[in-house]
């Protein structure tokens, strides 16, 4: 008798990402939905000049990655290509997600759009998300 594994969880997973494709959309064509194939786990940290967003994509090539901002809307698209065999190839199990995915994120007014930078390493995706100077407040004389 061979033992079979079941996930009791797997139809909630399957539940979320259904969800996900249903809310992912084009900021700038909003007629237009991306259906993502997989969404990387991010993690967003706020610092005293800026703000910082981790992403895990491993397996994706950072040439096939587009980040856009528009209207404090960062949008972030990639895809993470293999070749998808028919039998499995001989695998009991595939986990790992390949295809398009896509985030957006309402960033907060305080942000300077201007100086935004990305870097990858390792897989994992960094964009320091800088924060606009302050207004000074100033004493104003009257004449």
């Amino acid at each position: 008798m061979s033992m079979i594994q079941r996930n009791p969880w797997n139809i909630f997973d399957q539940l979320q990402q259904e969800i996900n494709r249903a809310h992912a959309y084009n900021a700038k064509n909003e007629d237009h939905a991306i259906a993502s194939d997989w969404s990387p786990a991010v993690d967003i940290k706020e610092e005293d000049t800026q703000y910082l967003l981790i992403a895990d994509i491993p397996g994706v090539n950072p040439n096939n990655i587009d980040i856009q901002m528009d209207k404090n809307v960062l949008s972030i698209k990639g895809e993470r290509n293999t070749e998808l065999k028919k039998d499995h190839d001989g695998f009991k199990r595939i986990e790992r997600k390949h295809g398009i995915f896509y985030r957006q994120f309402t960033l907060p007014e305080d942000v300077n759009a201007q100086d935004i930078e990305a870097k990858c390493d390792n897989g994992v995706l960094t964009l320091f998300i800088p924060k606009q100077a302050a207004a000074k407040p100033r004493k104003i004389s009257v004449n």
